[in-house]
């Protein structure tokens, strides 16, 4: 290696080190891919928190909703829990994950703040939630009246989350749904 070279190796190192940051750091934390866009929400058969009935997978679709993950555990869930009550009240068919969490625990959650749930599926050991590619909560999945998932959103939901992204995403689904 010539000698000038030598000298402009750091740098040259630097650039590149100095390109691999700058595409990291422009990349949105929030994105989070997942394989199971446009695929079937996964096949299960778990219980209803409120009266340990078996939920399966065809009990919870046929219509467009929200599938929301959730636990007492999760500081954000507590956060989003009063903006899901809203939805829920306007009408917003939303479909309870309870993840990894105590059974009681999470009825006196709902007793306390609000149900916004049409059901509310028991996660204990987080099968659905690997079967979802779950990387904690609160995820919340929208599914359409086939049981297609078409969108993931990783994160606390608010009103600027369900306004910009979520609620034109569900009423074009739920406008598909009703087109004969």
């Amino acid at each position: 290696m010539p000698p000038r070279l030598k000298l402009f190796l750091p740098l040259i190192l630097f650039l590149v080190l100095a390109a691999f940051l700058y595409r990291g750091l422009s990349l949105d934390p929030m994105a989070m891919p997942s394989a199971l866009i446009d695929r079937p929400l996964p096949e299960f058969r778990l219980t209803e928190l409120a009266d340990n009935r078996p939920l399966e997978r065809d009990d919870v679709i046929g219509e467009p909703a929200l599938f929301n993950v959730w636990a007492t555990w999760c500081i954000s869930c507590r956060v989003e829990h009063p903006y899901l009550q809203q939805l829920a009240d306007s009408g917003v068919p939303i479909y309870g994950i309870n993840y990894k969490d105590e059974d009681e625990a999470a009825r006196r959650w709902l007793q306390d703040l609000g149900n916004p749930y049409r059901a509310n599926i028991v996660d204990r050991e987080g099968t659905l939630g690997v079967d979802l590619g779950v990387y904690g909560a609160p995820e919340t999945y929208l599914v359409d009246a086939d049981g297609i998932i078409r969108y993931r959103h990783v994160g606390v939901i608010d009103e600027r989350v369900w306004r910009d992204t979520l609620e034109p995403l569900w009423r074009e689904i739920a406008a598909l749904e009703s087109t004969p």
